[in-house]
């Protein structure tokens, strides 16, 4: 039942998620894809998290933080990916009203909890590369735990005012949402009540999170480049800036794609196109960070020789 009779007042007990496409032959075509990077995203976070765990040579902070971002993008990935996989099996896709808001604040308190990784990723690099001699005492276990669980508190700060906001609004009439899962920006047009306060709610929260991690990761980097410069070994440059290639190109992708989708303007046509961008950011992006940090970590390619060389000749 999807509209619920109370008195003079019509609520909405489910929404209809209008998916990515009504072509029954692109379904197909799109469900086979998703499934395959959905397989690979689970499979490859979780070897990263397994070798990271079993390898005495990866037990340092910087992959302890690595460990959990790839907890947090089986995550993100899950908050949408398998309910957008049923949406193209069938033909009319329903999400319950109370589901809604758990996929919505899902996705918000796994996005938010990686804006505030890769800011704590950052600023190991930076003490790292810029303070090399007290990197043991900057960086201990405890320092490393109460960033992560800062991180997890972000996150259920951001999931807590979206799941407010959420049940703040009214839905009366229309619940047919114009996208592949429970996002705020559909969800607000739908509702009959005023939004503003609201919106305004999400605008702030989410963007605390994101110029407080931007800032955090911009500032590091402005030392880390500023260091790195006044290297004079030519090997020194190499090797030190070679531990924040793989950081930097998930930052990118990331807050590159995100960025994207807020700066586009407000129109049918780019609504569209903003349901690729976040398939390509709560999708791909997942799948793409355990393979930028193996193919371009020195450290997690030898662990992995020496694992798959050690089960060879045993």
């Amino acid at each position: 039942m999807a509209f619920l009779e109370d008195g003079n007042h019509t609520a909405v007990t489910e929404f209809i998620l209008l998916g990515l496409t009504d072509d029954p032959v692109l379904k197909v075509v799109l469900f086979t894809i998703i499934l395959c990077i959905y397989l690979v995203t689970v499979s490859g976070n979780l070897s990263t998290i397994l070798l990271i765990r079993v390898s005495s040579q990866l037990h340092h902070p910087m992959y302890f933080f690595l460990s959990h971002l790839a907890s947090v993008d089986i995550g993100i990935s899950s908050s949408v990916t398998p309910n957008m996989l049923l949406n193209f099996l069938l033909e009319r896709n329903t999400i319950s009203y109370l589901g809604c808001g758990i996929q919505l604040s899902s996705a918000a308190f796994f996005g938010a909890t990686e804006c505030f990784l890769l800011a704590a990723m950052a600023y190991d690099r930076f003490m790292a590369i810029c303070n090399p001699l007290l990197y043991s005492t900057k960086m201990s276990t405890q320092v490393c735990v109460q960033l992560i669980v800062g991180s997890y508190i972000g996150g259920f700060l951001n999931a807590a005012s979206f799941l407010f906001s959420f049940f703040s609004l009214l839905f009366c009439t229309q619940n047919r949402i114009n996208d592949f899962f429970c996002d705020f920006a559909p969800l607000a047009e739908l509702s009959c009540s005023d939004v503003s306060v609201f919106v305004v709610v999400i605008s702030f929260s989410a963007g605390s999170v994101t110029m407080i991690t931007v800032f955090v990761i911009a500032i590091s980097y402005s030392y880390i480049l500023i260091t790195i410069l006044k290297m004079h070994s030519t090997e020194g440059r190499q090797k030190a800036f070679s531990t924040c290639t793989s950081h930097l190109t998930a930052v990118t992708l990331f807050y590159g794609t995100v960025t994207f989708i807020y700066v586009m303007p407000k129109s049918s046509y780019s609504m569209d196109q903003n349901k690729v961008i976040s398939v390509f950011y709560m999708v791909v992006v997942p799948m793409l960070n355990p393979l930028i940090y193996s193919l371009r970590n020195n450290e997690i390619k030898g662990a992995l020789k020496r694992h798959f060389g050690r089960k060879t000749f045993s």
